[in-house]
């Protein structure tokens, strides 16, 4: 029995000693620089195949840490709401998935001050930032439906050897998305059910579009290298590749739940996982990127290639592959293109983006009031697209000590871009990093964040209005 015992201590070293501290270096012992630095590591002296077979050896571990993480915050389980589902029919789930702390409910919770829940370690976990699926390497990251879609398609590998993606299917927002142009409404869904992808883009769109928004489109399906798919001996995937697309993560000008880090912040354990944001309504934003304000969808399309490909690192981009695009046309277009993406149909709000009280349901008009009122929820997000253009710091570091997790700091959030709450259901998980699950869970973090002190009544009477928008 002793035997045994040491024998699986023995087991459990060694499957943690698997995860890499700093994979990104490439080195198999790497060694911390003696004082911080910006840079990554350029110089690789290690061989690809080595470094392949050490991660994938790493792999196991990595993704099983990540899933245990998952499992302590959340309830993942594929639970439905009955007859609510985005706009191709994929269901969307229900509940709050959040796990609260042993022996506490959520109305104890809003009842105690920030100062208390951070001193008792109360804030629930799920609140915390989430962290990338392996923190210390970050990356461009994708849903094996999305990978599947684009290697029958394009004969193009979005696999990482390294890793793979860590929320389940049900979760994520439909696949393929639908298609709304601002230009087009008669139209409906313009996608027809397909990836939007370089192979079909021009039987698509030849004849809807003017022919700069066309070029726009096709540079946006265009692969681009990128830090982890590239020809250099530091990729993530097995062969030399091609790079990533704007729609890779944009999937179809929505998001497909691909994850990434953001590029904007060292060291690397304070940089922040990013949810991809849906393109939907940006014609109507004024500020871009999640977290640091870029002022036009231009300064953002140009800001990703020379810098967020490469997590925010120029001398990576110049050696793995910077491509360069011209701003007065190619940045212009992408742009234009961008700017006609239009958010789902709403048939219960009127042309203020309010609710019409003839098609309401009394659930959905209380849920309306909360919003405007007690919720306090308009102060960020007013109608009629439901944000305010600005940016906004939530101090989560009120309920809780700064602490590691998965080698990823939490410290707070910092300033959030407004997002825009139309079409809201159909953009899961939702806050820049994805760690709410549910709008149920969004309405109980706001609850709590805010301190508004809503009754279990008024917050199913909010998520219900959060459907309609």
């Amino acid at each position: 029995m002793k035997a045994s015992r040491v024998l699986a201590r023995t087991a459990m070293a060694a499957a943690v000693a698997l995860v890499p501290a700093l994979v990104w270096t490439q080195d198999s012992k790497p060694k911390p620089p003696q004082t911080p630095t910006s840079y990554m590591k350029v110089d690789i002296t290690e061989p690809f195949n080595v470094t392949m077979e050490r991660m994938k050896a790493a792999r196991p571990a990595i993704e099983r840490r990540q899933q245990e993480l998952l499992a302590q915050r959340y309830d993942l389980s594929n639970r439905p709401a009955s007859g609510v589902t985005m706009f191709r029919g994929k269901p969307v789930q229900e509940g709050v998935r959040v796990k609260l702390p042993k022996g506490v409910t959520w109305q104890q919770l809003a009842a105690m001050s920030p100062e208390d829940i951070k001193a008792k370690g109360l804030f629930p976990a799920g609140f915390l930032p989430l962290s990338h699926p392996n923190h210390p390497e970050g990356g461009m990251l994708f849903p094996k439906f999305h990978i599947d879609e684009v290697l029958r398609q394009e004969g193009r590998d979005l696999n990482r050897f390294d890793l793979s993606f860590d929320l389940p299917d049900h979760i994520l927002p439909e696949f393929p998305a639908p298609i709304f142009l601002v230009s087009h409404p008669e139209l409906g869904d313009v996608s027809k059910g397909r990836l939007l992808t370089i192979d079909n883009f021009h039987e698509m769109f030849n004849g809807l579009v003017n022919p700069k928004q066309l070029e726009g489109l096709r540079l946006l399906l265009t692969p681009f290298a990128q830090q982890q798919f590239n020809a250099t001996e530091d990729r993530r995937s097995v062969r030399p590749s091609r790079g990533t697309t704007c729609f890779d993560c944009h999937a179809n000008g929505h998001t497909n739940g691909a994850t990434h880090l953001a590029g904007d912040i060292r060291p690397q354990e304070l940089r922040h996982r990013i949810d991809t944001p849906t393109l939907r309504g940006v014609n109507v934003q004024r500020l871009f990127g999640s977290q640091r304000a870029l002022k036009t969808v231009e300064d953002f399309t140009e800001f990703e290639q020379r810098a967020a490909y490469f997590d925010g690192d120029p001398v990576m981009a110049t050696k793995k592959g910077l491509n360069i695009l011209e701003r007065g046309s190619q940045v212009h277009f992408m742009g234009e293109f961008q700017a006609m993406l239009d958010f789902p149909p709403a048939p219960k709000l009127n042309v203020l983006g309010k609710l019409d009280p003839k098609k309401a349901t009394e659930q959905e008009l209380r849920g309306e009031a909360i919003f405007n009122g007690k919720g306090q929820c308009v102060t960020c997000h007013a109608a009629p697209y439901y944000t305010d253009n600005l940016m906004h710091d939530l101090k989560t570091e009120r309920f809780y000590k700064v602490q590691m997790v998965n080698g990823m700091k939490a410290v707070g959030d910092g300033k959030i871009k407004t997002f825009p709450l139309r079409g809201i259901k159909e953009s899961p998980p939702y806050l820049h990093d994805g760690r709410l699950i549910t709008l149920e869970d969004t309405v109980e973090f706001f609850n709590l964040v805010l301190e508004t002190k809503l009754t279990d009544t008024e917050k199913a009477d909010l998520v219900a209005f959060l459907r309609v928008l």
